[in-house]
Parts: C-alpha cells; structure tokens; sequence
C-alpha cells in the first residue's frame, strides 16, 4: 500500500483554495434549484446542512453569508421575505449551462453546421469567383493577388474584377426552438424527481442560445392541465402542480408560438414522462390516468402529424422507463418523422445540447 504524503497547502503547485462564501455560494445554487427558486427555503436547507457538516468558519457563518450575497447583489428582502435577484437567476442559467455543458465543450464553433455550401462563418479551401454582393471578408488574398500577377506581372500591376477569388463557405442555419417542460404530477411519482433535471436543462439550454446563437430564438412552454409559455427570467421558480398531462395542448401552443417566427427551421424539444392523461374535447377537459387511452393518444398523434406538415420536427426526451410509455413514445416519433431519446435523469441534459448544437439526425432507442 502506498502511504499518504501531507504537505502545507502550496497555492502555486495546488492552486488557490475556494473561499468559504465560494463554497457556500455553489451549494447555495444546488438548493434553488430544488426549492424552484424559493431563497428563504433554501438557506434554511443550508442552516441545516452547516449544522450537521460545519460547512461554515470562523472567518463566515450563515448569517455573514447571508449579507454578503444581499451587498453582491444576488438577494433582496421584499416584505419581510428574502428572494433572489435578476442577477441570481441569470447565475443558475450560467451554472447550469457549466453543469449540463461540460461534457460537450470540445464540440462546434458556436453555430448550427449543415452540409450545404453558402452564407456562413466556416471557411472552406474550396474557392469561386467574386460576384457583386459578396462578402469581402471571404476574400482569399493569396489567389486574387496570384491572379493578377499572371495577368499583368509585376511592371504592370493591377487588380481587375476577374482577379478576385472568395472562399466558400459552409450553410448555417438559425434555429427557432420552443422547449415543452411537463409539470404534471406524474413528474414526481414513483419515488424519482423527474422535474428538477427539466428546468436546470432549459435554464442550460436559455443560457446557450443568448451566448451563442444571437440569431436563434428559444420559447418555453410548460404544460400540464393546459399549457402556458414562460418566461425565460422564470424558469427557476417551475414547480409541478396537481396536473394531469395535456401533451395536445402543449404541441398546439409550440405551433402558434413558431407560427409567429420568422426563421425557417422550427422544432420542438419536449421532455416529459411520456403518458399523455388529457385534453380538450368540446371546451371540457377530458381526463383518464389509466393506462393510455386512445381517445387521448389518437388526438396527441394528430397533433404530431400536422407538426410534420407544417416543417417542425418534435424531439422527444423521455425520462420514464416504462415499456409501454416508452411505445408511445415511439408512436409519436414515427407520427412526426421526429426524433426520440430515452434518456435517465443523469444524461439528459447532456443529449439535449449534444442534438441542439451538432443539429444530429439520428434516433437513439
């Protein structure tokens, strides 16, 4: 057995240590994502916790943590009650894309590639002539100034239209998304959270599209008896509710939100549990929690298919094991002409932006 060696900590050779508001900050956010958003629950969580662990020191206990993310601006007291600030929120999109992304960093270059030539921001060695429009960025300097050499040599030289040469480069596409979160009950059944994964990779998938695909536009759509948007600053605070699930109602709100963008390329990310269990028949909501019912079933798959026709590709992410959930499932992806991944609750947010960013087209079963 190879002894254990204890040295004094060296900030050169080991690195600086994590402060203790660091520390507490970190779990700090783990905890709101649990308590959708609810500061006051949290950090009695995190009481607890330091109780029980003695997360704190000397130099900060709970309660100096406590004032400091109120003078760093990441809490505020609204009557008598602590909430989290703007800025907060957009700390828990900023961890949770480090958290869900972090297997993906060495992925693309902050676009959607496609395997068409034209306007885009990849340089190909391929060239074509200069047309008027074109971009002069695109330029290639070595070939224009070889052009006008053969041609003119260097007593008499000069640059003529015909000399000018341009990269080619490859297509990339804006994406316009509408992510479907399910809030049913059936989210937290069978002794799993199924709905603390789900808003962490919307806040995940938020935070990556306002960093990096300006162009793209992301609505989020939660559904449960009915479904509604959301906002993106909201996200934090979903929290299931006495639902049944609507999944109709949810792909017909992602089809008049995408209806109203203006980007070609459309679809629709859903993560649910997979049983549908209601919908709308004639203004009355109709509801049956057993089994899959083919009323219910039939109607959801319509909806797939008039997504199909209107161009929009549904990708489901199904967080339930159940064989015969995960066939319809598969039903609704075959409906569609979609995509499907059963994933775990581990993995999900991981097959959410590998699919997103690599715009892959495959089926995983």
């Amino acid at each position: 057995m190879v002894p254990f060696k204890y040295v004094q900590w060296d900030p050169e050779r080991h690195g600086a240590k994590t402060s203790t508001f660091e520390q507490l900050f970190d779990l700090f956010q783990q905890l709101l994502q649990y308590t959708a958003g609810d500061a006051n629950e949290a950090l009695n969580w995190l009481t607890q916790l330091d109780e029980r662990y003695s997360l704190t020191d000397s130099e900060m206990g709970i309660g100096d943590f406590i004032e400091e993310l109120k003078a760093r601006g990441y809490l505020r007291e609204n009557d008598g009650s602590i909430e989290i600030t703007a800025k907060t929120e957009r700390s828990l999109r900023a961890r949770s894309l480090e958290e869900v992304f972090r297997q993906l960093r060495k992925g693309g270059t902050g676009r959607h590639p496609t395997p068409y030539e034209g306007k885009g921001d990849e340089l190909l060695p391929e060239t074509r002539p200069w047309k008027f429009g074109d971009d002069p960025h695109l330029l290639n300097i070595t070939d224009t100034l070889s052009n006008s050499y053969r041609r003119g040599g260097l007593e008499d030289w000069s640059l003529e239209e015909e000399d000018y040469v341009l990269h080619e480069t490859d297509h990339q596409s804006n994406q316009s998304t509408v992510l479907m979160i399910d809030l049913s009950h059936s989210m937290i059944l069978y002794g799993e959270d199924r709905i603390t994964p789900a808003p962490k990779t919307a806040m995940a998938l938020s935070e990556l599209i306002l960093r990096r695909y300006a162009k793209d536009t992301l609505d989020i759509v939660a559904f449960g008896d009915d479904a509604w948007e959301v906002s993106i600053k909201d996200l934090p605070y979903l929290q299931v509710g006495p639902y049944h699930t609507n999944t109709r109602a949810g792909l017909q709100r992602a089809r008049e939100i995408l209806r109203r963008r203006k980007n070609r390329n459309k679809q629709i990310f859903m993560i649910t549990d997979g049983k549908p269990s209601c919908h709308f028949d004639q203004g009355r909501l109709y509801k049956n929690v057993f089994g899959l019912d083919r009323k219910i079933v039939n109607k959801v798959l319509d909806e797939a298919v008039i997504c199909r026709r209107e161009g929009i590709t549904v990708t489901t992410f199904m967080i339930a094991r159940d064989p015969y959930l995960q066939g319809f499932v598969r039903q609704l992806t075959e409906a569609n002409h979609g995509r499907a991944y059963y994933a775990d609750l581990n993995n999900l947010g991981e097959f959410l932006f590998e699919d997103y960013v690599r715009n892959r087209r495959k089926r995983l079963h």
